[in-house]
């Protein structure tokens, strides 16, 4: 009867902890960052097909608008950025597909996110260093801004 009650337990426990990182995943971090350093965040993001508004440029050397970077299949999973260009330059970038599904993945994007978001914004490129430990993400997320400010040119 112990043996019966103990398997019950440990089948109970997996499932509430499967449900439990289910739950997780689907509250993956979206960081939103301005080129003025504030940060926002948003726990779902809302993918666009947004291609930049054909505004003339004003100062700096993109056109103003909203513009859809490609999507980038990486290993475990597809990257694409959004980028807002205001006054010229690169103002905010904005995560919209990035691997979350998967608790490594979603450690190694939580720490990735930033630290490209704030190099790219400072450079006003896409060309980037990688961040050691996500360097297919890295790269998918080179492309697809690369892929974004073109469309600003």
């Amino acid at each position: 009867m112990r043996k019966i009650i103990l398997s019950l337990v440990v089948i109970i426990s997996f499932t509430l902890y499967s449900l439990y990182e289910r739950q997780q995943v689907n509250n993956a971090v979206t960081l939103v960052k301005t080129s003025d350093g504030q940060e926002n965040i948003s726990l779902s993001p809302t993918p666009t097909s947004s291609s930049g508004s054909g505004l003339p440029p004003t100062r700096g050397k993109f056109k103003e608008g909203i513009y859809t970077g490609s999507i980038e299949d990486v290993f475990y999973g597809d990257i694409q950025v959004r980028a807002s260009i205001i006054n010229g330059k690169l103002d905010a970038i904005e995560f919209l597909k990035y691997p979350n599904d998967q608790r490594t993945s979603i450690m190694i994007n939580t720490e990735m996110i930033p630290i490209l978001t704030e190099e790219a914004l400072q450079k006003q490129s896409s060309d980037v260093d990688i961040v050691s430990g996500a360097t297919d993400s890295s790269e998918g997320f080179r492309r697809s801004l690369a892929n974004a400010l073109d469309q600003a040119k």
